[in-house]
């Protein structure tokens, strides 16, 4: 009896795993495609096709959420955490290019509720078709993996500093170090009292904020003199010298 425990269990493990694996991948593309906002003649049409994706994204944690129906999340945290870290990257950053605002964590969790009114699911809920209410799912997004995923988000918000500097855009490199800096202020206040990954992020976190301010200083001091096309290859080799000099590869 406990060997059969023991193979479930590990089976379901791997299940989460690789499952985690495709919302990793599918959240990656869908930042890959917010990345063309800045250059996109039509934003619109990227939101709302990112929107298409982060949906598919939803169906899979829906699937995890079954998995994990009547089990310790915690028990099996691990397999699924860089899976959702991934998609709250993903939200926050599609969130951010909307309202220009951090998304919070129960607004994460309010969209991670599920029902089975899917078409796959009615088909076998014909027997319970009587009930007022159809079974619910949820999943929620641990503070951790929330801090985790704001963390990686302060990469992807560089790069997009990055791209609109290549765009002529002037005005959001300096919106984004505004924010960046009130993200790296409030890590700071969890010091070495938060998770071992949170600190360990918060160095990554100081780089991007430091080749943002980095950008928005050579703007504003040589932005005039600098051509608009020419200003994001000044950008680039200065964010090499920072490189060079904190000793990253």
């Amino acid at each position: 009896a406990f060997q059969v425990e023991l193979d479930s269990r590990h089976d379901k493990y791997e299940r989460l795993v690789k499952l985690s694996r495709d919302i990793t991948i599918e959240s990656k593309r869908t930042i890959f495609l917010l990345h063309r906002f800045t250059s996109a003649p039509n934003g619109e049409e990227i939101l709302s096709e990112s929107e298409v994706k982060l949906d598919a994204v939803r169906r899979k944690i829906k699937q995890v959420a079954q998995e994990l129906i009547g089990e310790d999340m915690y028990q099996f945290h691990r397999a699924i955490s860089p899976g959702l870290q991934e998609y709250v990257e993903a939200v926050s950053f599609q969130y951010f290019i909307k309202t220009r605002s951090l998304i919070s964590v129960e607004e994460i969790n309010k969209q991670l509720i599920f029902t089975a009114e899917d078409r796959e699911e009615t088909t076998n809920m014909t027997s319970n078709s009587h009930d007022k209410h159809p079974p619910t799912w949820s999943l929620k997004v641990t503070p951790v993996d929330y801090l985790l995923g704001v963390a990686d988000l302060t990469g992807e918000l560089m790069r997009l500093c990055i791209s609109s500097v290549g765009n002529g855009d002037i005005d959001t490199p300096f919106e984004l170090s505004q924010f960046l800096r009130q993200i790296y202020d409030g890590f700071t206040f969890i010091g070495n009292t938060g998770p071992y990954e949170v600190s360990k992020k918060l160095y990554t976190l100081k780089q991007s904020l430091a080749k943002v301010e980095n950008a928005c200083y050579t703007l504003k001091v040589r932005g005039s003199e600098i051509p608009k096309h020419m200003l994001a290859d000044v950008f680039s080799t200065k964010t090499e010298l920072i490189d060079q000099e904190e000793g990253l590869p």
